[in-house]
Formats: structure tokens, C-alpha cells, sequence
């Protein structure tokens, strides 16, 4: 996935704002949390971050393409960047994008969810 196809599946969610900050990354946000960052890595290739479930998180720091993400998981938050970025995990990446603004949704408070138009039988 390119950072372009990357920016436009994160827009698509509800209430999701986008900044760049960082050293140039695209943050996406909802309800000002972080869900998603698109950044390239030191090789220049393209790298995806995402916050991950504990069950996913122990599953993806095995697996090859996947590394724990660079400053959130050294703070202890599961947070995971997909470094193989070459269209075989492209639909993965979706999947964990869509689940990671998911849980990021579920931390906000019911009040700020009806604020954003989250539905809450969505999540």
C-alpha cells in the first residue's frame, strides 16, 4: 500500500481528521486519539502503525513484515508498524487499521462518541 491509498481508507472512517506532524507522518485521529500513522521508515519505503488488541500484538511481533511500533511500544502500549508494505498485506492492513480505530473509538467516552456520529453498535 502507498501512503496516498493509505490516506484515502483513513479518511473514509467516521469523524477521522488527518494532520502531519511527527517529522512529515500522517496522523489520523479520532476524537483527537491517534489511530493510524502513515511515515516511511529509515529505507524510505513506505511503514504503517496502528494500535493493536494484547491478543494481536503478541501475534503480529511474530510475524514477518510486522515489528512493534518504533516509541509507542518501548512505552508499553500495543501498538504495531506493518513494515512490508508491497501490496501482499494490503487487506491485512486494512483489517487491523479498521480494528484499531475500533478500540481507539471504544476508550472515547459515550458523549464524545454521539458527538462524533460513532455508532456505537458499530464498534
Amino acid at each position: 500500500m502507498d501512503h496516498s491509498t493509505f490516506n484515502q481508507y483513513c479518511s473514509a472512517f467516521t469523524a477521522a481528521t488527518h494532520v502531519v506532524q511527527w517529522g512529515n507522518s500522517d496522523v489520523w485521529k479520532v476524537g483527537g486519539k491517534v489511530f493510524a500513522i502513515g511515515t516511511s521508515s529509515k529505507s524510505g519505503q513506505p511503514a504503517f502503525t496502528f494500535k493493536t488488541s494484547p491478543i494481536n500484538y503478541a501475534f503480529l511481533c511474530d510475524l514477518e513484515g510486522y515489528v512493534p511500533a518504533p516509541y509507542f511500544a518501548n512505552r508499553g502500549m500495543k501498538w504495531i508498524q506493518q513494515t512490508h508494505t508491497t501490496g501482499e498485506l494490503d487487506e491485512d492492513l486494512k483489517y487491523y487499521v479498521a480494528q484499531s480505530y475500533q478500540l481507539v473509538c471504544q476508550g472515547l467516552s459515550k458523549v464524545k462518541r454521539a458527538e462524533l456520529g460513532v455508532d456505537e453498535n458499530s464498534l
